[in-house]
């Protein structure tokens, strides 16, 4: 059985909710570019990891860097900035989520 990826942070769920971020919606956890680690949020990032945060650059975007917290399929950035839900178990994505994005994609 494979096993999931390890998500950093203050997770409070199973689901890779943060104390940051803990709507029905913040599913997902970011593997971030500069440590290769998944974090439920910048915030959790910025409070844990020793050293500043790096955006993906977008020639990098075809990647998996994003962990759906239901089924846990990791996902391409491509696919999830596409997205509004997991394509492998159709769990719903936060559409604010968009709003940060600044935070962890290039462009």
């Amino acid at each position: 059985m494979a096993r999931s990826p390890q998500v950093y942070g203050k997770t409070v769920d199973e689901h890779t909710r943060c104390e940051h971020y803990a709507t029905e919606l913040d599913i997902i956890a970011i593997r971030f570019a500069c440590c290769d680690r998944y974090y439920p949020c910048h915030l959790c990032h910025s409070e844990t990891a020793d050293h500043p945060a790096q955006q993906w650059p977008r020639e990098k975007w075809d990647q998996a860097a994003i962990l759906c917290g239901m089924c846990w399929a990791e996902l391409a950035i491509d696919t999830y900035r596409g997205a509004d839900s997991c394509p492998e178990c159709a769990a719903a994505f936060n559409p604010r989520c968009a709003a940060h994005s600044s935070y962890y994609f290039e462009g």
